[in-house]
């Protein structure tokens, strides 16, 4: 191991009992703000300025629960989320102003739309509503996609294809359907689901582009959109990062495949893994307690992406998160 990364272990190892599992602020500005907190950010709205203050914090998320949290998890999805809005705002607007600290965003508040659009390039997943288990039950038709026989799991599709998802509360499970489903639910207007569609086909594009250039292969991602005050369709959320997309390496991917092996991957997919094997939950009932062991090599994972990704060093901060955001934000 070297100088570097013995010092980044050694980091996490200390941030193993400092994560930052949520914000306790009344005010910031001192001014009350309309909260809302989902499985892994904290939200205040300030209706007033027609922003959103967006935490990011160390919570994991999987089978539609909080199961824990990872050391320096906020900081890489918000570090990742920016250098994904960077790179794709010329394709697609997006809802990030500025990024005051680590694990904080500024964002322009938008509407959100009432569903998550998935899109997939490749037959896998491990949870009840993926593609793979689906395939494996005997499904040949995947949210309105025809499906080739004789498919292995991990195998690349035909083509990428876009699987829309409804958007579950806290507690709740998402539903994976298809797009004339989903019209007749009345959930969204068939044009504007359309203009959202093309948004995410041409993001996962370059995002897979992107990818491949630094060695990876993008296997699948959801994207969250919104309309912004203008009517304007909005990428918001995140984009790209460990916990919305599954990432792979390229360059042992068609050995282990031909294999039967699961691609390395650098995702959350390995906590996933791990909950539905050794630990055997799948989302019912309390989550288990994840080993500290487990929680390092999740968070030596998420920096991986990050490095990788980017082509730069991942920075961890060590300062106590709660208190330091707080004097960044004029929380209390």
């Amino acid at each position: 191991m070297t100088s570097r990364a013995t010092d980044l272990d050694s980091a996490l190892r200390t941030q193993l009992r400092a994560t930052l599992d949520g914000t306790p602020w009344q005010t910031i500005g001192g001014r009350r703000l309309e909260r809302y907190d989902g499985k892994v950010r904290d939200c205040y709205i300030d209706r007033e300025r027609g922003e959103r203050i967006i935490v990011v914090t160390d919570r994991l998320s999987a089978f539609d629960a909080v199961v824990g949290t990872i050391p320096s998890k906020g900081q890489v999805l918000n570090q990742l989320a920016q250098f994904w809005f960077e790179k794709t705002a010329a394709i697609a607007p997006n809802h990030m102003l500025r990024v005051p600290d680590p694990n904080v965003m500024i964002a322009r508040e938008c509407e959100p739309l009432p569903v998550e659009l998935v899109m997939r390039a490749y037959l896998t997943g491990v949870t009840g509503t993926s593609i793979w288990k689906a395939y494996e039950a005997g499904a040949r038709t995947f949210c309105g996609h025809a499906l080739p026989e004789g498919m292995k799991k991990n195998e690349r599709l035909p083509a990428p294809i876009l699987t829309p998802s409804t958007k579950a509360g806290k507690g709740d499970h998402d539903v994976s359907v298809s797009r004339k489903q989903l019209l007749a639910m009345g959930r969204i207007e068939p044009e504007l689901f359309e203009r959202a569609a093309a948004i995410a086909a041409a993001l996962f594009t370059e995002g897979q582009r992107h990818a491949a250039a630094r060695g990876l292969i993008l296997a699948d991602t959801k994207y969250e959109m919104g309309v912004a005050k203008d009517g304007t369709i909005t990428v918001i959320d995140e984009i790209h990062t460990p916990d919305s997309s599954r990432y792979w390496y390229a360059d042992d991917y068609e050995e282990r495949l031909a294999r039967g092996e699961e691609p390395r991957s650098l995702d959350k997919e390995f906590v996933r893994r791990w909950l539905s094997g050794e630990a055997k939950w799948s989302g019912d009932g309390p989550p288990p307690v994840m080993p500290d062991e487990i929680r390092l090599e999740a968070a030596r994972r998420y920096i991986a992406s990050y490095e990788l990704v980017t082509g730069t060093p991942f920075v961890p901060d060590a300062r106590e998160p709660v208190a330091r955001i707080a004097a960044v934000l004029g929380a209390a």
